[in-house]
């Protein structure tokens, strides 16, 4: 079983490059993400490297190889398994859930993971929209727009917040803005950078900057 150190820099390796749809991270990316110093992260990529992980050039950055990526979707996969059953069973907020999982996620198995994956009804996603790995490393492509990029007046269904700090969760949570929600924008201004959206008839102000953290759907 990898280490704990290893899971948690592939996984934000595969983080750091997927948010970015980008094949590869940088060093200082890296650093950035997992708060330490990047001679820290060069060291530990050369030891990635020699385990068959990661492919790492100097200079270039460093990309998962199959074997690092399959492990990156294990890492994932109990993660936001962790974070629902959380939510849904012992009605932790899903702005208290990310710490938890975060410890919970190294400690289990995969037989837990399995079994947890099953009782919840094998779902989709976890409660912030995002995609749930599959027990074979498969994860489902998710499609859908910024809020911030939405039309005037064409409903839509929130389906994942990008942002999953705490402070931006209660924020959407006080607006009623959660996965699976339908709303409808009503109005945007660029020159006062705010989108006013209808959610259950009531209308919500947000400026431009939260609306590109939302992801949102046609009905």
């Amino acid at each position: 079983m990898a280490s704990l150190t290893i899971e948690n820099y592939i996984k934000t390796i595969y983080q750091v490059c997927s948010s970015q749809g980008k094949p590869v991270a940088s060093t200082g990316e890296l650093a950035t993400a997992l708060g330490v110093h990047p001679s820290t992260v060069t060291s530990m990529l050369k030891a990635l490297s020699e385990a068959g992980l990661v492919y790492y050039k100097p200079y270039e950055g460093v990309s998962l190889t199959e074997s690092g990526r399959l492990l990156a979707m294990r890492v994932i996969r109990r993660h936001r398994l962790l974070e629902l059953f959380l939510v849904r069973t012992l009605n932790l907020s899903w702005d208290e859930v990310h710490d938890e999982a975060e410890e919970l996620e190294h400690a289990v198995s995969d037989l837990l993971i399995d079994r947890i994956d099953a009782y919840l009804g094998h779902p989709e996603c976890d409660p912030h929209g995002d995609p749930i790995p599959k027990a074979d490393g498969s994860i489902r492509s998710q499609g859908g727009r910024l809020l911030s990029e939405w039309s005037v007046e064409r409903p839509f269904t929130l389906v994942r917040v990008l942002d999953q700090s705490p402070e931006f969760l209660r924020y959407c949570a006080g607006l009623g803005l959660q996965p699976g929600v339908a709303g409808c924008v009503t109005r945007k201004s660029e020159e006062a950078g705010i989108i006013v959206v209808s959610i259950g008839g009531e209308e919500a102000v947000l400026g431009t900057e939260a609306a590109r953290k939302l992801l949102v759907a046609a009905q």
